[in-house]
């Protein structure tokens, strides 16, 4: 079996970080840690949202970790889908709204 890029094994090691360059790995665990805390947001929806941005920007080590956290928080699979759906829809809107910027520049260039 061909070994890919991604390594699962890998997310466990995450807070090695902190061994190369222990003053800035200190202070984005410091932030991340303070993110994820309970304040406006529960920690239930902030583990949702995670989710969800986790599946558009494509982090299989996000995925994997807030699939996790969201069965140890009780989220339904159904939520989990539909926080998926909602990422995603996000994103092809994204790219689907610059499609303005190509028609104003097709009109610039086509008269």
């Amino acid at each position: 079996m061909k070994k890919s890029y991604y390594q699962p094994e890998d997310l466990k090691k995450f807070g090695k970080i902190n061994e190369w360059n222990e003053a800035l790995g200190s202070k984005f665990f410091d932030y991340y840690n303070s993110v994820f805390e309970e304040g406006s947001l529960s920690a239930r929806e902030k583990s949702l949202i995670a989710l969800a941005v986790s599946h558009v920007i494509q982090c299989p080590y996000c995925i994997d970790s807030y699939t996790k956290d969201g069965l140890q928080r009780g989220i339904e699979k159904e939520e989990m889908m539909e926080a998926v759906h909602v990422g995603a829809a996000i994103k092809a809107g994204a790219a689907l709204v610059h499609g303005v910027q190509m028609m104003s520049r097709h009109d610039q260039l086509s008269m």
